[in-house]
């Protein structure tokens, strides 16, 4: 039998498309209700199961930006850095690329993204290099919102020693409103008792786009966990070595006291993981470094090779951190979040692979 629209019908329908709720006619109507149901109390880690290696990330005005490695790689609108926007930490929207390469030869890497605000503008610290070997400059590009598109100034950031590998660059204000930019580089001699191998710098940020040339050692590998690889044959300082590597510095005050994180051993395994020194001064001496990767480390079978991270306030006002860990595959760096405890041994984070609390989330 063939259904007609009989004249109730009709009615029905005709008042529906007016925008009467169900309730009308004594049935339920759940859309009122639906903007009402709660956000999830849970995440489990990876947030972001894309490629976001290194991620930098920046709060500004109650809205999370991350930026990540892109490497060789271009994104689709032709811009290099995958960027990425949250509210809660747990949920990223997808925005394109953040920066024009500011050199069209497809040979160019570019590493490790990390943002500033500062009097109105925004700022994207940055490594370019990867052509010649062991060679990478630090660079900075400007935009004037968070999600840019951000445009490079044109002149890199060049460390006071001349130093050929600078990378990892971490922008950081003081207390007096000064900026430094701490950032990694390479110290091939073993001056001091030390391994040779890539270790960490600051110096003071003129003007956010220039060094101050006062550039400082901070920290360099003494320990065996840092080691990056056995026998490095590196042309380019015509020697081989057994290389350490100590990069990604991340500084965070607490209590008085400054905390310069870092990132050791080979980015490209699972032992890669985050240690801390401890000053009183920003720019050092600082002192404390770990016989192991204290702060956060693999877990077998679960967690591998996290590190290179950031630390930001969360929705609940305390301290999180955002690192990439490889999937299980070894194939790609996703981003993952996590609290940092500071405990009476120092800051620890647990890294997670289970549904935890989302920051904020009552019990």
């Amino acid at each position: 039998m063939q259904m007609t629209d009989s004249p109730s019908r009709r009615d029905f329908l005709r008042t529906l498309g007016a925008g009467v709720g169900l309730g009308a006619f004594g049935v339920f109507d759940p859309r009122p209700f639906l903007g009402a149901i709660a956000p999830a109390k849970t995440y489990t880690n990876p947030v972001y199961a894309g490629s976001m290696p290194d991620p930098g990330v920046m709060l500004h005005e109650g809205v999370y930006y991350a930026f990540g490695t892109t490497g060789k790689d271009r994104k689709a609108d032709g811009r290099i850095f995958t960027l990425l926007r949250s509210k809660d930490l747990v949920s990223w929207e997808e925005l394109g690329g953040a920066l024009t390469p500011p050199d069209a030869d497809p040979r160019y890497e570019y590493w490790a993204p990390e943002a500033a605000f500062d009097n109105g503008t925004f700022y994207l610290y940055y490594a370019m290099g990867g052509v010649e070997e062991e060679k990478f400059a630090i660079r900075v590009a400007t935009s004037t919102r968070p999600e840019g598109p951000y445009a490079d100034t044109g002149t890199p950031l060049v460390d006071c020693t001349g130093n050929r590998f600078t990378i990892d660059a971490h922008p950081f204000r003081d207390t007096d409103g000064k900026w430094y930019l701490f950032y990694a580089r390479n110290y091939p001699n073993t001056e001091g008792g030390f391994h040779p191998g890539t270790g960490l710098a600051v110096d003071r940020l003129d003007g956010m786009t220039k060094l101050a040339g006062e550039c400082r050692t901070v920290l360099r590998a003494r320990h065996p966990w840092t080691l990056y690889e056995a026998h490095r044959r590196m042309n380019v300082y015509d020697a081989t070595f057994d290389w350490h590597t100590i990069e990604a510095p991340f500084v965070r005050m607490h209590r008085g006291k400054y905390y310069c994180f870092y990132s050791g051993s080979n980015w490209q395994t699972r032992n890669y993981g985050v240690d801390y020194a401890v000053s009183s001064h920003l720019t050092g001496p600082y002192t404390g470094q770990g016989h192991s990767a204290r702060v956060l480390h693999g877990v077998p079978g679960h967690v591998r090779g996290p590190g290179h991270h950031s630390i930001v306030t969360g929705p609940d006002g305390n301290d999180w951190v955002v690192y990439h860990a490889w999937n299980e595959a070894l194939t790609v760096r996703q981003m993952c979040i996590d609290p940092l405890r500071w405990t009476g041994e120092g800051p620890r984070v647990s890294p997670s692979w289970k549904p935890q609390r989302v920051p904020g989330a009552r019990r």
